[in-house]
Parts: C-alpha cells; structure tokens; sequence
C-alpha cells in the first residue's frame, strides 16, 4: 500500500514534465527563425517593449536592458515607435512611465514614445496592440527567456513579429535566471491556452492607432 502511495506522484511528476517542456519547445522552435540582433533585423514601424517591474518609479535592471535596446533600434533606424507596455492598475505602480523616464534619459524623443497602460501581461499586450493601438507587425523588445512566447503570442493574436533580444548590460545572479526559466515553463504553458482554447479579454477601451490610415 505504501509503495502505491509513493509511485503516484512519481508517476504524476513524470506525465507533469513533458506537459511543460513541450509548449516551451513549440514556442522555441517557432520564435527560431524570427530572432534578430539589432543591426540585423528587419525594419518595422513599431516596437514593442514588454514591461518587467519597476521599483519607486524606475525600472529594474532587467527593464532598463529591454529598453536600452529598444532605443538602440530607434537609433538605428530600425523602428519609428516605441510602445512601452506595462502594469499601471495601482495608482502608484506605473511601468510605462518609468520604461518612458529612462527611454527620454537615453535621447529617445517624446514623440517616438507610445505608452500603453495596461500591458499586464504579455497576452494583453499582444492584443492590445492590434485592438488598441492598430500594431499589424512590430519587433518584441525583451529578454530572450521570454522572447518566444512574446513572438508566439502576438503572431497568433495577428501582430506579424519578430523579436530582438534585450542585451544583458546588468549581472544577473544565476539562482534568479534559474527561477525566470522555472517560471517561463508554466507561463507559455498558460499562454497557449490563453491563445487557443481560453481566449480571454485583456482590458480595452477606445482605439488610439499609433498611425493614422493615410
């Protein structure tokens, strides 16, 4: 009887792995031919620049590489826009702002700079961009354990994207890499239910095109 009692989560863990590995290795091999370095990718009109914490109004390390290198890609000539996407639901965490403040830090130009407000996650902000901010293709500015899911994501919810990686300019200590792919598993796990079974409404309201028609 006690054998039987300790095979079961054996066995459970063993039927769990492959559940979580399979659709990180989809979104893997998807985003494969659609990464870029800076000076390589195709030119598009936006940038999307993926939020990822802020601390007393300015970002954290990881979000100051995602848009270091977002502005790299204005500088180069590679994008004319920049959506910054974040958290901004309590009145007094605001992720766009801060990714703004640091961008505006860099020489990025005001104008070159759209905020959405309501990017809490990497779903809503993929859907946001299409339904909000009329985005048909755009490069994925984030860092590169989370850029297949990102390019995933929004080309499923009809955003043609490609993806640069943010460049690590910060060390990062390895137990905190470790826990952010521990982390990824479950997430693009949930993203591709979100994508194609859930279909969830992310916050919306009136559309604000980055472009007008003409």
């Amino acid at each position: 009887m006690m054998r039987g009692w300790l095979r079961t989560p054996l066995i459970l863990l063993a039927l769990g792995i492959p559940v979580l590995l399979l659709p990180r290795l989809i979104t893997a091999l998807y985003a494969r031919s659609r990464l870029f370095s800076v000076g390589d990718v195709p030119p598009r009109r936006v940038a999307i620049v993926f939020g990822a914490g802020v601390r007393d109004g300015s970002p954290t390390p990881v979000l100051k590489d995602r848009v270091a290198t977002a502005a790299n890609l204005y500088f180069a000539g590679k994008v004319e826009k920049l959506l910054m996407s974040g958290d901004n639901r309590f009145v007094d965490y605001n992720e766009p702002q801060g990714m703004k403040d640091y961008a505006l830090s860099l020489g990025v130009p005001a104008e070159a700079i759209v905020l959405d407000y309501a990017g809490r996650r990497t779903y809503d902000t993929c859907y946001r961009a299409r339904e909000i901010f009329g985005v048909q293709e755009a490069i994925l500015v984030t860092t590169d354990f989370h850029l297949p899911r990102a390019i995933y994501t929004c080309n499923a919810l009809g955003v043609g994207a490609v993806g640069v990686p943010a460049e690590w300019r910060f060390s990062v200590p390895s137990q905190l890499l470790l826990y952010w792919n521990l982390r990824e598993l479950l997430a693009t796990l949930l993203a591709l239910w979100d994508v194609h079974i859930s279909h969830p409404l992310p916050v919306l309201g009136k559309p604000e095109p980055i472009f007008s028609s003409g």
